[in-house]
């Protein structure tokens, strides 16, 4: 559209024209408020709106609760169905406690390495738990149960199901052929291996926590085959544990047998050289220490030596002591010297007793003087003997060392030549005591393992064993319908909010007023299944009804001035109660008493004439904008009072070029001057030129929003048309509006409540600044 088409300024209505320069330049001079929108439009898309409102959560959940409903439902009885139809399995429990290490009966070395208990070990606790699920274990269980072909064939019988399906598909007579027979072992090791798979199968290990105990569980079909698989298992696996420790044992007395024999022989070889070397030098070892014959005779040789120079210098000390004049004592104790020299001293105290009274000359004290030279002479000969004894003693001591000194200088030669010839034979001697010492371990370890071997402990018990039980383990109803309704309702819930998510459209005011930043004037709900409108809108008690009014209330605040004077309504597409909205409109304004006139402004599609029942007309807006006829002729009746009505007429083969001349600003502002409330029905916004043309040249614009059918981003690109043609957007009416649908209940947070007509009186709706 190029501006020679659009509407000139005319008189009066100026300020309503838009500037030249096309919808780039329209746009960047229109009003603050309508900058404001657009860049708030502009934003909407990038802005990442972090909050979580659990309130639209669970308006979701509401609106899609039959499908939740649907999907859980669904969910709980495949989990119905799939419980009844499954095979009873029931589970038989066997307790055991697993210590570290038995009770020592003998106090001997173990043949297999082990630790004393000393606290937790999940290495220990974890090890055993795998050969409780070993394969060997396994097939030892199942050839002491006797599980054959058909033994299992038993066991496992199909159910009801099974059988039906078994019926309905019978084998062919290729199917019944078993192929080439087997050999006896072949056969025999598929019986052991389905068995082990059958007890493999059925097993779970159950540690009980904090503790040393675990639980063999065993399911089966059959109550009574899981208490025997289960305690065959305990049992199985406390007889593979004696068994491994016994042939641990016996591995261990086996390898030291043959330790012993070769030991035994290295030490036979080892003394044999020992003695044919000790034969051809002329070694003699009569010691426990290895030494020779030389060797003891120098040794003890050299102890008499030292007591012969110890007995030397003591009897020499003596000898010097008694050269100088000083007597032993001891000496002196054994010979009569002390005994004559107290005679001596007694009769040498007579003489000097006697010498005071008689002269020496006298008789008697001659006597006592010979008397007294006497006994001086016995004592020095006294005297003479003991120091001759003390020199004869001291004499032989020396000769005694002397003769000692020449046999150790004759014996060290010869005990130098028997060391030097002995270094051979004590490398030997060596190689003997060693090879003894590890033939005697060998021999006392043999001896140990001899008997552990025969006193076999166990650190297993069995605390309880496995009963048959009486209520079967598995399907489990209850829990199944439980994990049914879990699951069914997560998914469920999964799926609505996918569908949500996809749900691009606006359903919502709070959609509205987010995504296109308009004030919402009204909810039109949506109409039941047996209603219409033309009933509905007769109805003034209807919520339809009220509806509107409280549109047409909204609208009378919606500017400083009241209502728009010329008021356009139009929508994005198709299909979104723009028709039925005008025209409750202009009925709505007229009962206020006010002039109204309808003009059906959608030159493309019109259906107003249909809509109020009128019959055809010769002319229309058509003909008043080409001048093909006057006001007066192209305005009719609508069947109410004060309402009037301007059909489209004749449809033109280029409606936005009609509507873009001046003849329609000077028909908007000749009929302004004769009614009250002019109400255009404009074609939609999206995909014309027309919708934009009508809203430059209205004082304001209604978009109708269509409630989950109309698109965000349509209503948003048909908003960004309207504001590049400098329409003045009074709001949005969501029409069809369903709460049920919505998630809202009857009630919406607004104040709309559709049930009565008193409802909507309660409270007014409340509006954004826009």
């Amino acid at each position: 559209m190029t501006d020679s088409q659009l509407p000139v300024e005319s008189s009066g209505g100026g300020a309503r024209l838009p500037a030249t320069g096309g919808a780039g330049s329209a746009l960047a001079v229109s009003d603050a408020p309508g900058r404001a929108l657009a860049v708030a439009l502009q934003q909407e898309d990038a802005r990442d709106d972090d909050e979580i409102d659990l309130l639209a959560y669970w308006r979701i959940l509401v609106k899609h609760r039959r499908l939740v409903i649907g999907v859980m439902a669904a969910v709980v009885a495949l989990a119905l169905l799939k419980t009844l139809m499954s095979t009873p399995i029931y589970r038989a429990t066997a307790t055991l406690q697993i210590e570290k290490v038995g009770a020592q009966v003998v106090q001997v070395g173990a043949a297999q390495p082990t630790e004393m208990y000393g606290g937790w070990d999940p290495d220990f606790l974890q090890t055993q738990y795998e050969l409780i699920k070993s394969r060997s274990l396994a097939e030892r269980v199942a050839g002491d149960l006797n599980l054959d072909r058909t033994a299992i064939e038993r066991i496992y019988q199909p159910g009801w199901l099974g059988q039906l399906l078994s019926q309905l598909r019978p084998k062919t007579k290729d199917q019944e052929t078993t192929g080439p027979k087997l050999s006896a072992a072949e056969e025999a090791r598929r019986q052991l291996a389905a068995g082990a798979g059958l007890i493999s199968g059925g097993l779970t290990v159950e540690p009980v926590r904090n503790s040393r105990l675990v639980r063999i569980n065993f399911d089966s079909p059959s109550p009574q085959f899981s208490a025997r698989a289960a305690n065959a298992i305990a049992d199985g696996y406390i007889a593979a544990g004696l068994e491994r420790r016994f042939g641990a044992s016996s591995y261990a007395k086996t390898y030291l047998e043959d330790q012993l024999k070769l030991a035994k022989a290295r030490l036979e070889e080892s003394e044999r050289k020992l003695v044919a070397f000790a034969q051809r030098e002329n070694l003699v070892n009569t010691g426990d220490n290895g030494q020779t014959l030389a060797t003891q005779n120098l040794t003890q040789l050299n102890a008499a030596l030292a007591a012969a120079q110890d007995q030397r210098i003591r009897a020499q000390a003596r000898w010097r002591q008694a050269s100088s004049g000083a007597m032993p004592a001891d000496m002196i104790g054994n010979s009569n010297i002390r005994p004559l020299q107290q005679q001596r001293a007694q009769l040498q105290g007579q003489y000097q007793l006697k010498l005071q009274t008689f002269k020496p000359e006298y008789p008697e004290m001659k006597q006592l003087k010979g008397q007294i030279d006497e006994l001086d002479r016995q004592i020095a000969q006294e005297t003479a003997s003991v120091r001759a004894s003390v020199k004869a003693e001291y004499d032989a001591a020396a000769a005694q060392e002397g003769m000692l000194k020449g046999q150790i200088a004759a014996l060290r030669t010869e005990a130098l030549d028997v060391d030097g010839r002995s270094i051979e034979y004590n490398v030997l001697k060596r190689e003997v005591d060693t090879n003894r010492q590890l033939y005697d371990g060998l021999l006392q370890r043999y001896k140990q393992v001899d008997v552990a071997g025969d006193v076999r402990d166990n650190n297993i018990s069995i605390i309880d064993r496995a009963e048959v039980p009486l209520w079967r383990f598995k399907p489990n109803l209850p829990l199944n319908l439980a994990l049914g309704v879990l699951l069914g309702g997560m998914l469920g819930v999964l799926l609505a909010f996918l569908l949500e998510f996809l749900d691009d459209t606006l359903k919502t005011p709070e959609d509205i007023e987010q995504k296109l930043k308009l004030p919402v004037l009204g909810i039109i709900p949506k109409l039941g299944a047996k209603e219409n409108v033309a009933s509905a809108m007769s109805d003034p008690q209807s919520a339809f009804s009220e509806a509107y009014r409280s549109v047409r209330t909204a609208l009378q605040f919606a500017s400083d001035r009241g209502v728009p004077k010329t008021l356009l309504v139009t929508r994005t597409g198709s299909g979104e109660g723009k028709s039925t909205t005008a025209l409750a409109l202009a009925r709505h304004f007229a009962q206020l008493g006010k002039r109204v006139l309808l003009i059906e402004a959608d030159l493309r599609n019109p259906s107003l004439r249909k809509t109020l029942g009128l019959a055809k007309t010769e002319f229309g807006l058509s003909n008043l904008l080409s001048g093909g006829c006057t006001l007066a002729d192209a305005t009719l009746a609508a069947g109410e009072e004060r309402l009037q009505v301007i059909l489209a007429g004749p449809l033109p083969p280029n409606p936005a070029e009609l509507l873009s001349g001046t003849k329609l600003v000077s028909a908007l502002t000749v009929v302004g001057e004769q009614y009250d409330q002019i109400i255009l029905d404009g074609p939609p916004v999206l995909g014309l030129a027309d919708a934009p043309i009508l809203g430059n040249a209205a004082d304001g614009t209604v978009l109708i929003v269509n409630s989950a059918k109309t698109r965000i981003g349509a209503a948003q690109a048909a908003l960004k048309r309207l504001l590049a043609a400098r329409a003045r957007i009074v709001g949005v009416v969501l029409a069809k509006y369903d709460s049920r649908a919505a998630g809202y209940g009857y009630g919406y947070g607004y104040g709309y409540q559709y049930d009565s007509y008193y409802s909507y009186g309660a409270r007014a709706p409340r509006l954004t600044k826009g």
